[in-house]
């Protein structure tokens, strides 16, 4: 497969992405790429890693201005498509419509040797992109009645996306890419944590489609806006003890529809996930760093190591001690 991406006016190659089919892949081994983004476009990257039928794509870059790519792709692919932040437009004569994402979102779509243009509408992006032989995820997808309009249109080369709408990311997503894109595994170990992440990713993908989740949202579009950032103020101060009423001052709402939209946007209440990520930090921190429990206590906001020891063992059912002891 080959992956090109050109300049606003088609006559500069700014990316090029070709890795083998999984016949040109031997088991257990993974390949990894990863191509800088330098100016005058702007400064980031877009890491690869692919393995037999399975392609992970993730990056984040900051460019100079708003900018328009030229693309063409000579596979045949499903995409679980994230967007994380920024906000971009593809167009091709293959889509009976364009396909465009703002940050937050995600969906599935199948492309099939599609060339056209894809438009970046901010300057900032982050994304996460799995793409799949379409043998491979045909293993995946439920013999459900919703799904039968995607499978035709994989049997028939029509490329597009799984819903004209997109999909709220919710909270385990990002947890998931994040492990993803984390993983300091080597060789079969590597392969083997990355399926099963990717298998977890995609279920709760397929569990949100399928459930009450795929219903339209009673929320406005920049209430849904204020929601994600207060997500991010949390997760940007965990050591911190943030009101209510402040988190929802600092995103221009109140306490009333931050409650509401937190609970229905994410299925929990901004104290739960604030408490669920903290956990989930200080596991990470206790899994992949040297520091001891008083300082990931410290860390993530608690004065009293015994509460946060309290806390984290009534998350993952052993005290911080016990999972430290294990690595």
């Amino acid at each position: 497969m080959a992956l090109r991406l050109y300049n606003k006016d088609g006559t500069k190659l700014f990316m090029e992405s070709e890795f083998p089919c999984i016949s040109h892949t031997s088991d257990g081994v993974i390949c990894e790429n990863i191509i800088s983004i330098e100016p005058p476009f702007g400064r980031g990257y877009y890491k690869e890693i692919y393995f037999e039928g399975i392609h992970i794509g993730f990056g984040a870059a900051s460019l100079n201005e708003n900018t328009v790519f030229y693309f063409e792709s000579d596979d045949e692919t499903v995409e679980m498509h994230f967007s994380l932040k920024g906000k971009n437009t593809a167009f091709s004569d293959k889509f009976s419509s364009s396909i465009g994402f703002e940050a937050n979102q995600h969906n599935l779509i199948y492309a099939n040797q599609i060339n056209g243009k894809m438009q970046w509408e901010s300057t900032e992006f982050h994304l996460c992109e799995i793409n799949f032989n379409p043998n491979v995820f045909k293993r995946f997808l439920p013999d459900e009645k919703l799904f039968n309009d995607f499978k035709n249109s994989m049997e028939n080369g029509k490329s597009g996306s799984f819903s004209p709408n997109n999909f709220c990311m919710k909270p385990q997503m990002y947890q998931i890419i994040k492990e993803i894109i984390g993983c300091e595994r080597k060789g079969i170990y590597k392969k083997m944590f990355l399926e099963s992440k990717i298998i977890e990713l995609l279920l709760v993908q397929l569990e949100q489609i399928t459930t009450q989740e795929n219903q339209i949202h009673s929320l406005k579009k920049k209430d849904i806006d204020k929601i994600y950032a207060v997500r991010e103020i949390i997760i940007n101060n965990l050591n911190k003890n943030i009101s209510l009423i402040e988190l929802a001052h600092r995103v221009g709402t109140n306490e009333f529809m931050l409650k509401k939209g937190f609970k229905e946007l994410f299925g929990t209440t901004v104290f739960n996930f604030w408490n669920d990520t903290k956990m989930e930090q200080a596991k990470s921190m206790i899994i992949h760093q040297d520091v001891n429990i008083k300082e990931i206590s410290d860390l993530i906001g608690y004065k009293n190591q015994r509460h946060f020891t309290t806390a984290f063992k009534r998350k993952f059912g052993i005290p911080p001690s016990q999972l430290k002891n294990k690595f």
